[in-house]
């Protein structure tokens, strides 16, 4: 593990996947036994699509609306790390609880400066969050229920809710 290199003067406000308040959530249903993490990996802070035919598999990737978006909560199992830190759960293992509401922080993936009250829309490729105008067309995503609460410039955390700002 390498030193300690960067050494911040005031602590992040949130990371990507964290509740942004502690307003109402709505757990996404799954099926008995839970979701698991695709066989490439899920990550925290995007958005995920559940498999078609059994409804438990979670990946970054997918067609249509999201089915849920991703809390940061990570499990204290027991494997070996691939990596010093991350926020990819491994594959096949479980996911804990996902959410298709609530208010969260995620990561403008998008190009342009975020406004509030722009709709969310999810990379169909890898789950990433860009913003829009309501009924926007963005290259390779979907436009979500989700909307901007706070303004930001891209690559910044940006509060999302279900919830119209």
């Amino acid at each position: 593990m390498p030193f300690q290199t960067q050494v911040y003067t005031t602590q992040a406000p949130a990371v990507a996947g964290d509740f942004a308040s502690a307003n109402p959530r709505h757990s996404a249903l799954s099926v008995p036994g839970g979701f698991v993490a695709a066989a490439a990996g899920l990550t925290v802070g995007l958005f995920a699509w559940a498999d078609s035919s059994t409804g438990t598999i979670l990946a970054n990737t997918g067609t249509g609306a999201p089915t849920c978006f991703v809390h940061r909560e990570l499990n204290a199992d027991f494997y070996v790390q691939s990596a010093e830190y991350g926020m990819t759960i491994p594959g096949g293992k479980y996911v804990g609880e996902m959410f298709s509401g609530g208010d969260f922080f995620a990561k403008n993936a998008g190009a342009g400066a975020v406004t509030k009250g722009m709709k969310a829309f999810a990379n169909n490729t890898n789950g990433s969050v860009s913003f829009a105008a309501a009924g926007a067309t963005v290259s390779g995503s979907t436009e979500t229920k989700w909307y901007a609460h706070t303004a930001g410039a891209a690559g910044e955390l940006i509060k999302i809710s279900n919830t119209v700002p």
